[in-house]
């Protein structure tokens, strides 16, 4: 049986990484981050190497000709329109990758789920890759404090975080399932394994 598809978004801080490790653990998947395909795909040789560093400078290359995230941030944030430039770089292509996985995966066919974890799902247009779009939903005042305690981020910082993604009503309009992951992660857990279960019909195989 074809593994079920499964896209997974949310707001900064909601602890999509927290649910998706748990689910790693007990199902029997795989769990494609979109952030390590994209870094791939900066490599030397990939796809997206050339056009990065026509557009950046090589003032973003390390001492050994690599595409340094670090340089590449600071270029980013000193001047925030090359941003749209470099995601229309590199998103079609991470959506090319992981529609590859997942065509690979759905033909093989040994796998319950497939799970794809990307902060842009919806603005990138997942719903027609994936059989189903799960929002992880954390109030907002818990993943303020989250980000402070993680990350160190300023309250103007998350600010400006918040302040360029999806509303709420966006991400409860396009998905199917609403996780709440709040301080509690045995009921976070609960609701994933109710969801997953009602999936599997009482069919699942252990995690590999």
């Amino acid at each position: 049986m074809k593994p079920l598809v499964i896209g997974v978004t949310g707001g900064v801080g909601a602890g999509k990484s927290a649910c998706l490790k748990y689910i790693e653990q007990k199902y029997y998947c795989l769990v494609i981050y979109a952030d390590p395909e994209a870094a791939k795909l900066r490599k030397r040789g990939e796809v997206c190497y050339d056009a990065l560093v026509d557009l950046l400078g090589a003032e973003v290359l390390g001492e050994d000709s690599e595409i340094d995230p670090a340089r590449m941030a600071r270029k980013i944030y000193e001047d925030p329109s090359v941003r749209s430039s470099v995601n229309a770089i590199l998103h079609p292509a991470v959506n090319e990758r992981i529609r590859g996985i997942i065509d690979r995966e759905r033909a093989a066919a040994k796998l319950d789920f497939v799970f794809v974890e990307a902060a842009l799902l919806i603005e990138n247009g997942y719903e027609q890759i994936v059989d189903e779009l799960w929002y992880i939903h954390t109030d907002v005042d818990i993943r303020r404090r989250r980000l402070k305690e993680s990350r160190g981020y300023s309250d103007e910082r998350i600010d400006e975080i918040l302040a360029g993604q999806l509303s709420e009503e966006e991400y409860r309009a396009h998905c199917a399932v609403v996780i709440d992951n709040g301080d509690d992660m045995i009921e976070t857990k609960k609701q994933i394994d109710r969801v997953l279960g009602e999936h599997i019909g009482g069919t699942k195989r252990t995690a590999k």
